[in-house]
């Protein structure tokens, strides 16, 4: 199971011990007094032999330390002078996975919240560029750059807007209209889908006060309006519960019952495509599921993106949708 933040701590404070070679080799009492010291707390004896041997043999760490007990002396060190559990590579997930978080915070280094640790940020990100380039360079993985939220110089004006519950003024390009048209909107949710943010809020223009959704990147520009409004009556897991991407049309959620092949199969169960997802046959001609959701336009492109892989059981509504679009896609190579 994952370690604890505390345990990974220790882990570093007995390698920075067993690497000073200032100091004499240090006995299990040494490593106990060093640890606790520095985390300001008593270490069990049994916390710090645990951790000794988590560190040699712990797969899920991977350090393979070479930690080796002197009997005669009674004291531990290193086999390998210049090992170091910090100098250990980062594995391409781990390094991706970090390479997707550096790329989200240097969005939003304008947020109060992020400036605070913008130099630690910018020291990450640093030493990330050059473990990313040592591992290109050696041809072992190429990594996609990172994407760049247009629209994100938004989000600062619009959090502080959502905290203050105050009325902000929108010019909103859609692609369906060749002119902005101005929203004044009550902000009250900001949510990242696909590589775009959205913001989720309430247009005070719209018949019976209908919440909509913007794409900040179509937001053409934005002012305060010095306007304020009652506290929000807004919770986003339940607005989104029946939903997949961030459109929530009116309605009530319907049972969608998908059958995809065998081998498509086995991608949907690893990672279902909504929380409700459950599987009601599996054999060697289909792998059969079932989700609980409104249909919306990115439920209909998520299908579509799978082809002939899927094939939409209920309800009757969006099997003639997609239907219909197959049809559609079939003309556009008939010719």
């Amino acid at each position: 199971m994952p370690k604890n933040k505390d345990a990974v701590s220790r882990y570093r404070w007995i390698d920075e011990r067993l690497r000073n070679k200032r100091l004499r080799k240090p006995t299990l009492e040494d490593l106990i007094e060093f640890v606790s010291g520095k985390m300001d707390t008593t270490i069990s004896v049994r916390t710090i032999q645990k951790d000794i041997q988590d560190m040699r043999h712990d797969p899920e760490l991977n350090y393979k330390a070479p930690i080796l007990y002197d009997r005669s002396t009674g004291t531990y060190r290193y086999t390998d002078d210049t090992y170091s559990i910090n100098s250990l590579p980062i594995d391409e997930a781990d390094l991706q996975g970090l390479e997707i978080a550096i790329g989200i915070l240097e969005q939003f280094r304008s947020l109060p919240v992020i400036v605070q640790f913008e130099d630690a940020i910018l020291k990450i990100a640093t030493s990330l560029k050059k473990n990313r380039e040592v591992l290109e360079h050696k041809g072992l993985i190429k990594f996609a750059r990172t994407t760049q939220y247009k629209g994100a110089a938004h989000i600062p004006f619009i959090v502080d807007a959502i905290k203050g519950r105050e009325v902000i003024r929108i010019a909103y390009q859609s692609f369906d209209r060749n002119e902005p048209k101005e929203h004044w909107v009550e902000p009250y949710h900001l949510r990242e889908y696909q590589y775009r943010f959205y913001l989720i809020g309430k247009s005070q223009k719209a018949k019976g006060g209908t919440l909509l959704t913007f794409a900040l990147d179509r937001i053409v520009d934005i002012w305060p309006t010095n306007k304020t409004f009652d506290e929000k009556n807004f919770d986003d897991a339940s607005y989104y519960q029946h939903a997949i991407g961030v459109t929530v049309p009116q309605g009530e959620p319907e049972k969608v019952i998908l059958a995809f092949t065998p081998l498509q199969g086995k991608y949907i169960k690893s990672q279902p495509i909504h929380p409700s997802q459950q599987v009601e046959k599996d054999n060697d001609k289909e792998c059969r599921i079932s989700i609980n959701v409104v249909i919306n336009h990115e439920l209909q492109m998520l299908l579509l993106s799978y082809g002939a892989n899927v094939k939409v059981l209920q309800p009757a509504s969006l099997t003639e949708k997609l239907s219909a679009e197959a049809k559609k896609m079939l003309q556009n190579y008939s010719s």
